[in-house]
């Protein structure tokens, strides 16, 4: 079965790297479903129905965005509040269409990785900063296989270096 790839990006044209990680995921749309959440919703009117069922339709979901204010970028935190509801995702004895389904996330860092550490700038891991999602799949009891960084892409976005993290990302989203 396909993964979904669910990207939240508030201004894909200007990406560099999520975007070419969409350029690659793109070559291979027989394993991969992307949905960009932006560009499906640019009113920001999530259609819930729809991404019920493209959750329901798929076994593994990647939510792919770049850390947004140490956090994700706001459509996103939109999208599971409105999607992952009482009775659909958790909650009831039909709810928990989620549960089982492995969940993770793949985030763009704008700095090194040293910069999230307790020693670091921010004082916290990304590990820590991405609880929340954690907590929120743990909840609708979906399988979370943890996440995929790219750091420092701010400090250096050479083409080289981006190339690089292609072959990574496809291969963790492979051993989900």
């Amino acid at each position: 079965m396909k993964t979904l790839v669910i990207v939240t990006h508030p201004n894909l044209e200007k990406s560099v790297i999520n975007k070419r990680w969409i350029e690659e995921l793109q070559k291979y749309p027989e394993r991969y479903s992307v949905h960009d959440l932006y560009a499906s919703y640019p009113d920001g009117k999530i259609d819930i129905e729809r991404e019920q069922q493209l959750i329901e339709s798929h076994d593994k979901i990647v939510f792919q965005f770049p850390l947004y204010w140490f956090s994700s970028p706001p459509l996103l935190k939109k999208w599971f509040d409105e999607v992952l509801t009482y009775g659909w995702a958790y909650g009831s004895k039909s709810g928990y269409k989620v549960a089982g389904k492995k969940v993770a996330l793949a985030l763009s860092a704008g700095i090194d990785e040293k910069a999230y550490s307790a020693e670091g700038t921010w004082r916290y891991t990304l590990k820590e900063l991405t609880a929340p999602f954690e907590l929120t799949f743990k909840y609708v009891r979906a399988d979370y296989k943890f996440f995929y960084a790219y750091y420092g892409i701010e400090l250096n976005a050479s083409k080289e270096r981006i190339e690089k993290s292609v072959p990574a990302y496809i291969d963790f989203i492979e051993s989900l």
